[in-house]
């Protein structure tokens, strides 16, 4: 029996995918608490004598710490936890704000909170650790912080400020990674000073991937992990809308800086990148949502157990294939079958045993004709299957459906025999009939089989 998909709203994800992402995150939460674990290591290293190739890149005291609170305060306030550990989560939360926004105050009001120790005249290893770290790194830990805070929230005004927040936050961390990446890359120019440490950098990146991805289980970017048509092209087309920005303005430093290529044809190769580039996106966003409409009306043309068309597709097909046969001058056949006793199977052993014969009857039909041929279920225990057939070509196949039954019950000699009672019509090219006439007809002779079938019994 087919697997039924069960009816969730179109933005909303389902726990499948909610159990991924939870992976995903502890994954993320437990590589950066080893990145904060490694620096302590080294400044560790450090005071015993050691020499590493780049101390100077190891993360200062502040970001060490805020970092790993905010990665504990995402794993504490994750939804499976108890209040207290929830609790504990704040409080983390808070350390890290308040550690962060200290050194911010530091750097715009000039005021010491004693966040960082003064850089003594012999600039001691201690000194060194306790320095102060970047105003860019501070702001974008103060930031993750805040929002990890509201992303709990359940109100409606609590999760748009929430979401607000999100946003902002991502647009922020953008700006200094990508900084950072340009500046680490001397893309602009060979001296770029690189304010920010890498390790930074990069836990503040996957925290800020852990808190979206918890921000998007409820809110304005629940649309990335639901099902709908919406939420499908959003997860594919993001991807490629990160990254082309980039790409174009790497490209754009490149040119300009090596001076190999005039200004006005830079502006007008990138230009026109991008005008074909969009239009490679609308095609592919013009295909795609076709091709998710052609699916929704498959599936509403669909009967869902047996996968072959309901009665709304069957007639809508079939009309379509007769007036084809008209127009070529072809015969044109109705089968119709309908599958024994199917009430008395339900009422003795189950509505599973009544699926599953009607599952396999879907299943011998399939395998009878072809794919040109219309297929359907056009009633509880009642299909029918309409195609180009010429009288004998509609009783050769009758008479395949009934060698699969026979071969079907000889296979399944310990459990309910399957039975099928058939009636086939045939419209020659020059007669005008309806598809409800031909119907009326193969089901006319169905009963008439039936009929023939309870006298041999009896």
């Amino acid at each position: 029996m087919p697997k039924l998909i069960p009816d969730l709203q179109p933005t909303e994800p389902d726990s499948a995918t909610l159990e991924r992402l939870a992976h995903v995150e502890r994954a993320l939460l437990v590589a950066v608490i080893l990145l904060t674990a490694a620096n302590l290591a080294g400044w560790l290293f450090l005071a015993a004598g050691w020499s590493l190739p780049d101390s100077n890149a190891l993360m200062k005291a502040p970001s060490v710490f805020a970092a790993l609170f905010c990665a504990l305060s995402l794993q504490f306030s994750a939804s499976q936890s108890s209040s207290r550990i929830r609790r504990l989560g704040v409080l983390l939360s808070l350390a890290s704000a308040l550690i962060s926004l200290g050194v911010v105050c530091e750097y715009v009001c000039h005021i010491w909170f004693g966040i960082d120790l003064p850089v003594a005249a012999s600039q001691s290893l201690m000194s060194m650790f306790m320095d102060r770290t970047s105003f860019q790194t501070a702001a974008g830990f103060a930031s993750l912080a805040v929002t990890i805070l509201v992303i709990p929230a359940r109100r409606l005004p609590a999760v748009v400020a929430a979401d607000v927040l999100t946003f902002f936050l991502v647009l922020l961390v953008l700006v200094l990674v990508s900084g950072h990446l340009l500046a680490v890359s001397h893309v602009f120019a060979p001296t770029s000073t690189v304010a920010t440490s890498s390790w930074s950098m990069i836990a503040l990146l996957l925290l800020t991937v852990v808190a979206f991805l918890r921000k998007a289980e409820n809110g304005v970017y629940s649309i990335l992990l639901g099902h709908g048509i919406g939420s499908n092209i959003a997860r594919g087309l993001s991807p490629v809308l990160l990254v082309l920005p980039y790409l174009r303005e790497t490209l754009r430093a490149r040119f300009i800086g090596s001076r190999q290529m005039p200004p006005h044809y830079t502006t007008a190769i990138l230009a026109s990148l991008a005008v074909m580039l969009s239009f490679a996106l609308l095609l592919f966003l013009a295909w795609r949502i076709n091709r998710m409409e052609l699916e929704i009306h498959d599936l509403s043309l669909r009967d869902a157990l047996t996968d072959l068309y309901n009665l709304r597709g069957f007639r809508l097909l079939a009309e379509q294939a007769l007036r084809m046969a008209r127009r070529s001058g072809l015969c044109f056949s109705v089968l119709f079958i309908d599958l024994d006793n199917l009430k008395r199977t339900n009422d003795t052993l189950g509505h599973q045993a009544g699926s599953d014969f009607l599952v396999e009857t879907a299943k011998i039909l399939k395998s009878s004709f072809r794919e040109a041929d219309v297929v359907g279920r056009i009633g509880g225990d009642e299909f029918a299957v309409a195609g180009q057939f010429n009288q004998s070509g509609i009783s050769l196949a009758a008479q395949r459906i009934e060698e699969s039954v026979a071969r079907r019950n000889a296979q399944n000699s310990s459990g309910p025999p399957l039975s099928l009672s058939i009636g086939c019509v045939t419209s020659e090219s020059l007669r005008n009939e309806s598809l409800p006439e031909l119907l009326a007809r193969a089901d006319h002779a169905m009963y008439e089989e039936k009929r023939r079938k309870k006298i041999l019994v009896n």
